[in-house]
């Protein structure tokens, strides 16, 4: 089958059809529901590399590279063969009881590849269930330890996390109305962290320091013996792709080592060679969290599958010799053996063809021509990014203009075959790590094409 061609067969519903189907059943993740079977997604027919095609054979590149995670682009065969060798030889097997060779070669390879003394995996469904499983074993240890009420998390604003329960409790990215509930005891914000957003005439080194202030002021308002976890991302990923000033990261982790706060690093997205680096947080930022979340490029989005690593000082700090307690966290699908299977084979691929060093080498081209678009565009108030992942933050009077805007430069996109992630005002990049620098060029060329559309329009209308 010529996967750039949709094919449908004399028997299979139309592409009208099937759009019908998913607007009347299908409800979406973050589905506006003011008008929840009203709206229209791509209908994606096959995807191949970089690009993907919609059912009528238009190509996209995937500029965020699925959900920030198809690392080693679409439509390999070694992935397909070796998740259907698998399938035919043992399809699951319940995790409670039993283990397998993928998950236990799987969890040797992890351990060899965070840093410090993380060598304990636990396999979970996706990232947020790691970041579930990494709050719980925080919980866990202090009871153990007998401090109950050493539970609080530590989180910051515009930070992702997850949509479970826990996870979303300490999630501050909501910048919309929400109806759900969270764990509104379990968390502390601290405020932004985006030196965007810093007060005019303050510099970089002033920022940082006012950001370290903030994490020492929670401390000393909550108290330390009530304070259980910090959990961070290197890079807040959906919250616009913010950077955090230099140094902050390491004086963060300190001030928790000081306190005996556990830093939970959260790289479900900065993990598996965005920056680089199969893990983030040694490797770019020089700190050695006591559990790392992972999940998306993990796999390289082929199956789900997501894994919280945890320190053995942790662990030995969570053990009952004299009193015998089950770690009662678990999931049905935990270190699925297919899964696993995908995920070594994902790993296989990135050795081989050098990925991280390739990242590491188209790297200056990306970031190249996305902070160009700062000077280029007066719509464009920030450009930032690391490694293989850029944010094209632009400029809009109020929320309504800003998502507004946002929509105008996604619309204008797509149009020209290149797919982006908005978030209001910003537009979000994440390409597979196989991009090459000239498909990056390709891809900001669009762009570049598409924010001169919009810039066009916002003027004819004098302004948003």
């Amino acid at each position: 089958m010529n996967t750039h061609t949709p094919a449908i067969l004399p028997n299979e519903p139309s592409n009208e059809t099937l759009q019908e189907w998913d607007r009347v059943h299908q409800l979406h993740p973050w589905a506006s529901m003011d008008d929840w079977q009203g709206y229209d997604n791509m209908l994606v027919d096959c995807a191949e590399g970089i690009y993907l095609w919609d059912g009528d054979g238009k190509r996209f590149i995937d500029g965020p590279g699925g959900m920030w995670c198809v690392q080693i682009g679409y439509g390999r065969g070694e992935m397909a063969d070796a998740i259907a060798a698998q399938v035919r030889k043992l399809a699951y097997t319940s995790p409670f009881t039993n283990t397998t060779q993928p998950s236990a070669v799987l969890a040797r390879k992890l351990a060899e590849m965070a840093p410090g003394d993380l060598n304990n995996v636990f396999f979970t469904t996706g990232g947020s269930t790691a970041v579930d499983t990494a709050l719980r074993t925080m919980h866990f240890m202090n009871n153990r330890l007998g401090r109950p009420e050493k539970k609080i998390v530590i989180s910051r604003e515009k930070a992702y996390h997850g949509s479970t329960y826990l996870a979303h409790s300490v999630t501050g990215k909501e910048r919309e109305k929400s109806r759900f509930d969270i764990e509104k005891r379990l968390v502390r914000f601290l405020p932004d962290v985006n030196p965007y957003n810093r007060p005019e005439g303050m510099s970089v080194e002033a920022w940082c320091d006012e950001k370290v202030a903030d994490l020492e002021k929670i401390i000393a308002e909550v108290g330390a013996d009530r304070i259980g976890a910090f959990i961070a991302e290197p890079i807040l990923s959906s919250g616009g792709v913010i950077v955090p000033p230099p140094g902050y990261h390491k004086r963060t982790f300190d001030i928790c080592k000081a306190h005996d706060i556990l830093y939970i690093s959260d790289e479900v997205v900065t993990g598996f060679g965005r920056l680089g680096h199969w893990f983030a947080s040694e490797d770019v930022f020089g700190i050695q969290p006591d559990m790392i979340t992972t999940a998306k490029g993990l796999t390289s989005g082929y199956l789900p599958l997501g894994a919280c690593i945890i320190a053995d000082h942790v662990l030995e700090r969570c053990a009952s010799p004299d009193d015998p307690t089950l770690f009662s966290n678990g999931y049905t699908y935990s270190a699925h053996p297919v899964s696993c299977v995908a995920a070594l084979t994902n790993i296989e691929i990135f050795e081989r063809e050098g990925i991280l060093q390739h990242v590491r080498e188209v790297t200056p081209v990306f970031q190249g021509r996305l902070r160009a678009l700062k000077d280029r565009f007066p719509l464009v108030g920030d450009a930032r990014g690391m490694g293989l992942l850029g944010c094209v933050d632009c400029k809009a009077p109020n929320f309504a203009a800003e998502k507004r805007l946002g929509q105008m430069i996604d619309d204008a996109c797509e149009e020209k075959g290149l797919l982006v992630r908005p978030f209001a005002n910003m537009a979000v990049f994440s390409p597979p790590l196989i991009i090459t620098a000239k498909q990056i060029d390709q891809m900001f060329d669009i762009l570049e094409s598409a924010l001169e559309k919009v810039s066009a329009q916002v003027a004819s209308e004098g302004g948003l």
